[in-house]
């Protein structure tokens, strides 16, 4: 496959074949990622694209799914959204599901009607990283949007029928805003109410801007327990109608899997449990040496 720069797709995604039809993040501005940084946004050419969905389909003949890169394919004109969306259920025969990384304000420039079409077209599922529900935290990490447009994008893509996936981070508040971002999120996505929610821990590279405030003394990172204890925060306000939860990403000290809103009280079970007897045992082993 043809690639430019590093590949980054979600972790439900990792059996999927990934296709790069569009070049880094148009956002590309958010103070905790350093995934696009070297990257400067562009969609590729509509028959370089098209040479890519002939090479894939040559070489994984039998793909099921399929992921869209780079960061937000989504802000690709609708139109050439759906002729690839065209193009890949023509040339994979056992295509079932197509998924695009889609930045907040990429679901709010569509209207209803281009989401639904690409919807129809065969666009299965939509992973919008809201990170928190805090207005503050969200201008201090320039997200780029408010929580009442994130929440407006969220609900946006669920009436349009395709999937949602949902992606928070424990911890992007630093210990100073540690509750506020718990409380905050919860509502924000109880507002939303997604069909999927991943929880994933704050790590950052030397490259993210965030790291820079973090070594200099401007932010403070969450020790192991209070990461938790901000989850189960979170986790105590969440009000989901039917929603698969996660947390068991790499970053996740605690690997987490449930469905809301009828496995929630056993999820709070676990995590007061493996908070109050400091239940290092299990943990991920590589985040709790040395602490």
């Amino acid at each position: 496959m043809i690639y430019e720069g590093d590949i980054f797709r979600p972790p439900s995604e990792a059996s999927s074949l990934i296709l790069q039809i569009t070049i880094g993040c148009r956002h590309n501005q958010c103070t905790f990622c350093s995934m696009y940084k070297g990257k400067t946004f562009r969609v590729r050419p509509k028959g370089e694209i098209k040479h890519i969905i002939a090479m894939g389909a040559q070489e994984y003949p039998h793909t099921k799914r399929i992921f869209l890169a780079d960061g937000d394919a989504l802000a690709c004109d609708t139109e050439l959204l759906s002729e690839v969306l065209k193009d890949l259920y023509n040339s994979f025969p056992r295509l079932e599901r197509v998924g695009v990384y889609g930045g907040p304000k990429d679901i709010l420039e569509k209207s209803s009607d281009e989401l639904i079409h690409l919807k129809e077209q065969g666009l299965g599922i939509i992973y919008l990283g809201v990170e928190s529900g805090s207005a503050q935290i969200l201008k201090d990490v320039n997200k780029g949007v408010t929580p009442e447009e994130m929440i407006a994008a969220g609900q946006k893509a669920m009436a349009s029928g395709i999937k949602l996936s949902c992606t928070i981070i424990i911890g992007l508040g630093g210990k100073e805003l540690m509750t506020e971002h718990a409380k905050e999120t919860a509502r924000v996505m109880n507002a939303i109410d997604p069909h999927y929610l991943g929880a994933l821990t704050l790590m950052l590279a030397p490259g993210a801007p965030l790291a820079k405030k973090a070594s200099s003394g401007d932010f403070t990172m969450l020790n192991t327990w209070e990461t938790l204890e901000e989850l189960y925060l979170m986790i105590q306000n969440f009000q989901l109608s039917d929603c698969v939860f996660r947390s068991n990403h790499a970053s996740n000290y605690l690997p987490l899997r449930a469905h809301f809103p009828d496995e929630k009280e056993t999820l709070l079970r676990t995590l007061k449990e493996v908070i109050e007897n400091q239940r290092q045992d299990v943990l991920r082993p590589e985040f709790y040496r040395g602490l």
